[in-house]
């Protein structure tokens, strides 16, 4: 392992003391790479996937549950549904769907990495979806249109719909050329929320201010500093807030990992009807079934599923 991936695929917390904010910075890298790598994306959906990617990481590890997060898109634009969960302590998969033939209609010059969502989600809705473990756990779900020209714009959309504190976030992407001379996806994302007031603490004309201040220097962020490997967590935090003393917590790690199984696929297909099993059954007598997530393929006899079915 190199000195630099100890930098990736990390979740690092942070309190900004002076201004009454808390955050969350990640860094997406081989996780990221190898989930895109599986699916062979167009880069503009590639992008797109990866900056979803980080949105979730940032906001769910933001969270105090066990359990999974979820964002979900749904669009009437070339990228059809988007998909991306996280189930704790950090486990991280997703998914598009697209049409390759609207896809290839599309003009992405120079900048459109910046209108992501107009140009390959179109009109829609974005979904934000917690689904806690445990007894007596509700789960919650946050329904809000596309809109804006980026995820981390429709994302605030959200956070003025549904978030009681003041929130704000910035992502970006890169696919980098890495040491190895080939290009990795690379990505990330620093999410701000306002602290509850205190007694005693900021008046509340202060907080306005220092909200205001701090939300501006996440403005400044780049995403080739969010994506640089170069660049350390702690670098970049300082680089964006010395001035009012940033303290960092303990990182967490962040991994790619599907939930499929062979059980778990078989049980599934032993809940079809017959009709439904003789649809799905191919030539040589076997039911194939590929993960939308990770793209692992399992084959099943279909005799033996049809006898699970019965029983």
């Amino acid at each position: 392992m190199s000195t630099l991936s100890l930098h990736d695929d990390l979740s690092l917390p942070f309190q900004i003391e002076q201004c009454d904010t808390r955050g969350r910075l990640v860094r997406l890298g081989p996780a990221l790479d190898r989930m895109l790598a599986r699916h062979a994306y167009p880069e503009p959906v590639a992008h797109l996937l990866a900056e979803a990617t980080a949105l979730v990481a940032t906001m769910a590890s933001a969270l105090k549950f066990d359990g999974i997060f979820s964002v979900q898109a749904k669009g009437d634009g070339p990228v059809s549904t988007l998909v991306v969960d996280y189930r704790t302590p950090g486990h991280l998969r997703g998914y598009a769907s697209f049409d390759a033939g609207r896809l290839d209609g599309l003009e992405l010059g120079p900048g459109s990495d910046r209108a992501l969502v107009p140009l390959l989600l179109g009109k829609g809705y974005l979904a934000f979806t917690i689904d806690p473990q445990g007894p007596d756990m509700e789960r919650y779900q946050g329904i809000v249109d596309l809109s804006g020209a980026t995820l981390a714009e429709a994302a605030h959309a959200y956070f003025a719909q549904s978030e009681q504190l003041n929130a704000r976030v910035v992502l970006g992407a890169a696919h980098r050329k890495g040491a190895d001379g080939r290009k990795h996806w690379r990505a990330g994302g620093i999410l701000l929320q306002q602290l509850p007031q205190q007694p005693g603490g900021l008046s509340a004309e202060d907080r306005t201010f220092a909200w205001e201040k701090v939300t501006a220097l996440l403005g400044t962020a780049k995403a080739d500093e969010l994506t640089d490997p170069g660049l350390t967590q702690n670098e970049l935090l300082f680089r964006l807030f010395h001035e009012d003393g940033v303290r960092v917590f303990e990182t967490a790690a962040l991994q790619d990992r599907c939930t499929c199984s062979q059980e778990k696929v078989r049980g599934i297909l032993a809940t079809f009807s017959p009709d439904e099993i003789t649809d799905m059954t191919t030539p040589d007598g076997l039911i194939t079934v590929t993960c939308q997530f990770c793209s692992d393929s399992y084959s099943f006899p279909a005799e033996a599923i049809s006898a699970e079915a019965r029983n």
